[in-house]
């Protein structure tokens, strides 16, 4: 069922990502890491759908969507670019059921992020702090460069020392002054060194491109993760490792 839905605020997290708040009446809630669908109708009456992660944390009164604008979707562009608050359009959701973390399971968690795939594990990072969870979190978070991390000042107060979050950034072609790191993809050393390790018995959520989905699902495998708990969403397929072959 379509739930009608208005932009209340509104907010830039780098230069093509914004994080819009939106008030839903009849939101019958989510859980940490769902996304929903959001269905734009032009003046001529043409439609545009699109699946998008949700930001804010479960339980949470406002809805938030972190966005990232993708050339040539103009459903995303709209959404960075154009709507401001006061606007309405109409969603559908809670969707998804397997990429979602239950804040009772005790479980270490592994969060590895490509790009915008940060936004449904910021729900659950967002999650545990709202509810004062001290289940131990660690986040590898792949960008192009620092300008390119989205949620950085809120990552930053996350991770702080005491928080129990961990947090390592992989930057792919441009580092800060002083980085001791070359530019790169994560490899099988930042992995194992920035994440539990399998003797641990973390679960495990990966999102991102595809590329870098595959990557580093086939690395934590490498290393001795089960494949049914590594977590995956692939654009927005959702399937565990064990499903992926």
């Amino acid at each position: 069922m379509w739930l009608q839905c208005q932009v209340v605020a509104a907010r830039p997290e780098t230069d093509s990502a914004r994080t819009l708040g939106l008030d839903i009446p009849d939101w019958p809630g989510h859980l940490a890491g769902q996304r929903l669908d959001l269905r734009l109708t032009a003046e001529d009456g043409s439609r545009a759908v699109r699946s998008f992660s949700i930001a804010s944390a479960a339980g949470d009164s406002r809805l938030e969507l972190t966005v990232q604008r993708t050339p040539g979707d103009e459903l995303s562009e709209h959404l960075v670019d154009v709507a401001e608050p006061g606007d309405r359009f109409e969603v559908r959701g809670p969707l998804g059921r397997d990429f979602v973390w239950a804040p009772d399971d005790p479980a270490p968690v592994v969060l590895a992020a490509g790009g915008s795939g940060i936004v449904p594990l910021m729900a659950m990072i967002r999650t545990r702090a709202r509810l004062a969870r001290r289940v131990p979190f660690r986040l590898l978070y792949a960008t192009r460069g620092p300008a390119d991390v989205i949620f950085a000042r809120e990552l930053e107060r996350h991770s702080a020392p005491g928080t129990g979050l961990e947090l390592t950034y992989a930057y792919s072609r441009r580092v800060p002054p002083g980085w001791l790191r070359q530019p790169g993809r994560p490899d099988r050393t930042m992995v194992a060194d920035a994440l539990w390790p399998p003797e641990f018995e973390p679960v495990c959520y990966v999102c991102g491109p595809s590329g870098f989905v595959d990557r580093v699902t086939d690395l934590l495998v490498e290393e001795g993760h089960p494949p049914a708990r590594i977590k995956t969403i692939d654009g927005k397929r959702e399937s565990s490792a064990a499903d992926r072959g």
